[in-house]
This record gives C-alpha cells, structure tokens and sequence, in this order.
C-alpha cells in the first residue's frame, strides 16, 4: 500500500501543545504506532487475553492487549472513568502497537465485574490489579516487565491513578486524562452531584446516583487532589486536560507538587471536549511520545 504525499504531511505534522509545568516536550510528530502495524511474529505474535483478576473475593472482568516479541514488555494499565462508556481502547491500539502491553480493566459492580459498585473500592481495584501484574507467575505468563509499569486514568479513573501513585511509588509513572477530583466533587451542593450523575448509573450494579452522591460527600477532604500531591513529587506525571470543566482539579494539583519542588510533571491542555472527540490523535500522539520516555524492555 503506497501512502499519498497528503496523508504523508498530516501523519507527520506537529501537535500544538501547552505547557504548564515541568518538563518540557518537544514539538510532537506523530508516531509511527498510530499509522503502522508492526512487522508479525511467527513465534511471539500479537495477542489478546481475557483476564480475571483477584479483588477482594470476586474475579475483575479484564483484559491485556499484548504486543509481537517474546517479552517481556512493559505495560500500561488504564482506569476508564464514571461509568466508563469511553475506555480509551484506542489507546490500548496504540500503545500495544508501540511494544507495550495495555491492560483494561472493570471496577467493582461496574460492567458485568461483580460485586456493588463503590467509588472506595474502585483505588482497593486499581491496588489488585498492580498486584496482579506483578505477581511473578502472572508477569511471565503475560510477557510483563514488572519493573516498568504505568498507569493512565481518565475523568474518574484519573483520580483512580493520582490516588494510588501517591503511594505506590514502584510506577513507572502515571497518566492523568480530564481526571477529576472526586474527594472536591464530594463538596458540590447536593443537587449539582445527582444532575451530574443521572446519566451514569445504569452500567453500574447496587448503586444510585442519590447514593453516587452520598459516596462522594462522605470520601472527605484526604481524597481531594491536592492532599496527594506531597506523594506525587519524585513520579513521573503526564496531566492532560481539555475544554470540560475538569481542567482546574488537574491545575490545583499540578500547582501543588510544582509548589513543593516536583519537576517531574508534564501538563498539556487541548481545546476539545472531555472524551477528546476531535483530538484523538492528538491524545495518542501524547501518551507516546511520553510512554517513550518511561523507557522499558
């Protein structure tokens, strides 16, 4: 298949970006992995497997997308947000495509995972599924380097992975997309919350949006971003944000690890909307170039 000069120029052109903090990127040319699959392996083919993670006494639906190449590889875990309906499965395209494993996952009660859907159980999810990975039976069965493993969090899902980086400081580095506060939501009036969560309900188990809000107003202040920016400043972080009303609890938490002398934080804003519908390309592009930095096998 021959590329025309036209698709040429647009796969390479660079992405406008900002930054506010940290480290700075360069200009970003689109990578090879969004526009080319990479050569098969006979022996070590690219796969798919479903896997069922322990989590406090149920079985996690979930699944990892593996690259060609015996392995091992390192990997990215990605946290889909409140309910999930964009798990960012093109990313997990993308970054196998680019020679890492990408692990997707279901919360507690939330698309066909058993159990009862609670936003504290989610982190006790986001913590198993580490353990899992890790463990060393698993990693060799799955071609996991368990020395470089990242994690990435869209919306709720961003909360997900700034809470368990804080302490968990084995990560490779973590991801943040639109993340949002949910220990600040927890503050909102209580009508803001329940209009807010109407919509988000019907693919999760045991739970309303009357009883989302009482969760979220009774997780309390040491959930809020900026109470774990102090176990944020030596992991390597990427804050993406966009037009969504989300920016500002990613803002208030880069702010406060650059106030306490991090400088491993990349932040990038785009003007798009809080599923990146028109920047998913750009979304990728990011995540890549930044993946590269965390090295790997």
């Amino acid at each position: 298949m021959t590329f025309s000069s036209d698709f040429s120029m647009r796969a390479y052109m660079t992405i406008s970006i900002v930054i506010l903090f940290g480290v700075n990127m360069p200009a970003q040319s689109v990578p090879a992995a969004l526009f080319t699959d990479p050569p098969a392996d006979v022996a070590h083919p690219a796969r798919l497997t479903v896997l069922r993670i322990p989590s406090h006494g149920v079985l996690l639906n979930g699944m990892i997308y593996q690259p060609s190449g015996a392995g091992p590889h390192p990997t990215l875990v990605i946290c889909h947000g409140l309910p999930g309906n964009e798990k960012n499965l093109d990313v997990a395209q993308a970054v196998r495509r680019a020679g890492w494993n990408a692990v997707t996952f279901n919360y507690r009660g939330s698309w066909g995972s058993p159990g009862d859907f609670r936003l504290s159980q989610n982190l006790e999810d986001g913590e198993a599924v580490l353990a899992y990975l890790r463990d060393s039976e698993n990693a060799k069965r799955l071609g996991i380097d368990a020395a470089h493993i990242a994690m990435a969090g869209h919306s709720m899902g961003g909360w997900v992975v700034a809470h368990t980086a804080s302490h968990d400081h084995h990560l490779a580095g973590a991801i943040l997309i639109s993340a949002a506060d949910v220990g600040k939501q927890g503050e909102w009036p209580y009508d803001r919350l329940e209009a807010m969560l109407d919509d988000c309900t019907w693919p999760l188990a045991g739970v309303t949006a009357e009883g989302l809000a009482d969760q979220m107003r009774a997780l309390g202040s040491k959930f809020r971003f900026e109470n774990m920016a102090a176990g944020l400043l030596d992991t390597p972080l990427l804050a993406v944000t966009a037009d969504d009303g989300f920016a500002a609890d990613t803002n208030t938490l880069v702010n406060a690890i650059h106030a306490e002398g991090g400088h491993q934080v990349v932040a990038i804003h785009f003007a798009t909307d809080h599923n990146y519908s028109d920047h998913r390309i750009a979304l990728e592009t990011t995540i890549l170039n930044w993946l590269e930095t965390r090295g790997g096998s």
